[in-house]
């Protein structure tokens, strides 16, 4: 039987918060719902999920954005991984990342948290770090704002215009990530080193 991924995309639930940078991960989860074909559903994992494939024939998805605050996104990333019977490995975190630049994607498997509390609560409740990341960058906060009210701000106008490119750079990624692999994707959206 073909794996199924769990794809999580990390956000505040609420209008309040739809803008937000800190709200990228829902954002890519849009843009590969659109691909996937379906609309969300509640789901009792606190998460609101669509099940689909990545292409006609394609690797199974489940696709999930958790409902609570972002500093409680690990309940409902371990509920929804249980539920689908997904191991950590085959569980991708897209997600908001401060020290790239915006417009920028990158990803890893495993590593630090940096801050980022949505990552962190996700790590305690899987108990592992292992598991893959899409890093979307939205850029350093400006002068000596604190990075928390940096993230929990829309993106600004200007970012606005380049935003649906880099939201399908990242479902790209995604895509590459669970078709080929991270080795594959890391080569297509890290550019060499000069």
């Amino acid at each position: 039987m073909a794996e199924t991924w769990l794809i999580v995309g990390l956000g505040n639930p609420g209008p309040k918060y739809s803008g937000n940078r800190h709200n990228v991960g829902h954002m890519v989860l849009d843009e590969l719902a659109g691909r996937v074909g379906g609309k969300f559903s509640s789901h009792r994992s606190r998460a609101m999920v669509l099940e689909g494939r990545l292409g006609i024939g394609g690797p199974r998805v489940v696709l999930a954005k958790p409902i609570t605050y972002m500093n409680e996104s690990g309940g409902p990333v371990s509920s929804a991984a249980k539920f689908y019977g997904v191991d950590a490995a085959h569980v991708i975190a897209v997600h908001d990342e401060i020290d790239i630049p915006f417009d920028t994607v990158r990803l890893k498997l495993g590593g630090g948290e940096g801050g980022h509390n949505g990552l962190r609560d996700m790590t305690k409740a899987l108990g592992t770090k292992d598991y893959l990341r899409v890093r979307v960058g939205v850029g350093r906060p400006p002068g000596r704002m604190d990075a928390a009210d940096y993230v929990l701000r829309d993106f600004s106008p200007t970012e606005r215009k380049d935003l649906p490119f880099l939201l399908s750079e990242a479902a790209d990624a995604v895509e590459l990530l669970v078709r080929e692999g991270l080795l594959a994707a890391q080569q297509k959206h890290h550019p060499a080193k000069a």
